[in-house]
């Protein structure tokens, strides 16, 4: 092939395509030819700037992707050119607190691959051949490409110990948010959808989701009328909105739970008295781990996640310019994703 291309970020809404510096794998590492990347809330912060102090410019950023294998390097076995993978994009120091207990997706010296490191959004790229999740035969590349975002929803449930029968509002109809509606449905949950975009709304209506407009609708009265005044049994905050937060504690019964999703740019206010009268519970959730990306991988692969709905529009690797401004610009949108082989199509086979 000609010289591989990679997409750059400079500074606030500079992106450039040049040729990838990726380097050739070593010891435990895989090289990958990303097939298909989504472009993500994060992704649009770095856009924006906003993680200039985090980010080291020029940086190859995006983390969710699939690929196929292309060089395996030294001490990596099980896996061949030609394997159909996605890649969870953490890696971890094994010896900070967090990892010694347990808890290694958390670091507290966490490098997050595609935002700290080297990321997806080219045409090769070398990683620890331990980040490497493996896709079933059969499974289209682009589908695949939302895996990572379904693995934050199944965290995200599971952080909320979602239980079946358990009414569950969800604030925020974003990819993560209606990803965590339909993911808290397959637990056997009655879930209910708040989201301001009447787009986003019709898009979860397709999915057999409920959804309720909180700009026509008081979301906390509905949520009085469906449960017979209990409130909701867990919520999920994913707008990132001070509304949000307000509307995702005001649902909420006796010993609900709030399972905070979204990235808030400013401390929030909370109405802790009713955490106090209500002895409310509130779970954070940041990432996940490798069963709740093989988990992912069932719900994409098996339909449950309907990969293809939540598709919006494939750009080109020489495009993404051009889809970062149209992203930042709002817009009748759900998931991007960036087609970097060029090849419009394939599946894990």
């Amino acid at each position: 092939m000609t010289t591989p291309l990679a997409v750059r970020y400079r500074s606030a809404r500079r992106l450039d395509t040049g040729p990838s510096t990726t380097r050739p794998p070593g010891p435990g590492e895989v090289e990958v030819a990303p097939a298909y990347v989504g472009i993500c809330g994060t992704d649009l912060h770095i856009f924006h700037g906003d993680m200039d102090a985090r980010v080291t410019t020029p940086a190859v950023i995006g983390h969710e992707m699939s690929g196929r294998v292309v060089r395996v390097g030294p001490d990596v076995p099980g896996w061949r050119p030609g394997d159909a993978v996605t890649v969870m994009p953490l890696r971890w120091d094994g010896t900070c607190p967090a990892c010694l207990h347990g808890n290694h997706h958390i670091c507290q010296n966490l490098d997050f691959i595609g935002i700290d490191s080297p990321g997806a959004m080219q045409q090769r790229w070398t990683v620890p051949a331990t980040t490497l999740v493996r896709l079933p035969a059969g499974l289209p590349l682009d589908r695949a490409a939302l895996v990572e975002p379904t693995a934050v929803a199944v965290h995200d449930v599971g952080r909320a110990a979602i239980r079946p029968g358990e009414r569950v509002v969800v604030v925020g109809g974003g990819p993560v948010g209606v990803l965590i509606a339909v993911v808290a449905r397959a637990r056997g949950a009655d879930v209910r959808l708040a989201e301001i975009s009447e787009h986003r709304r019709r898009l979860a209506a397709g999915l057999g989701l409920r959804t309720w407009d909180p700009l026509s609708e008081d979301v906390p009265e509905r949520v009085r009328e469906w449960t017979g005044e209990a409130g909701a049994d867990a919520s999920f905050e994913v707008s990132g909105a001070e509304a949000g937060v307000r509307v995702a504690v005001d649902v909420l019964g006796v010993h609900g739970r709030l399972c905070l999703v979204a990235i808030h740019p400013r401390p929030r206010e909370v109405n802790l008295h009713r955490f106090f009268w209500r002895e409310l519970t509130l779970v954070g959730a940041r990432l996940y781990d490798r069963a709740d990306f093989e988990e992912a991988v069932r719900l994409v692969a098996g339909g449950t996640v309907d990969a293809d709905r939540l598709i919006s529009r494939v750009v080109p690797l020489t495009d993404v310019p051009a889809a970062f401004a149209a992203l930042e610009a709002g817009g009748d949108v759900m998931k991007v994703l960036v087609d970097c082989a060029g090849t419009g199509g394939g599946t894990a086979a």
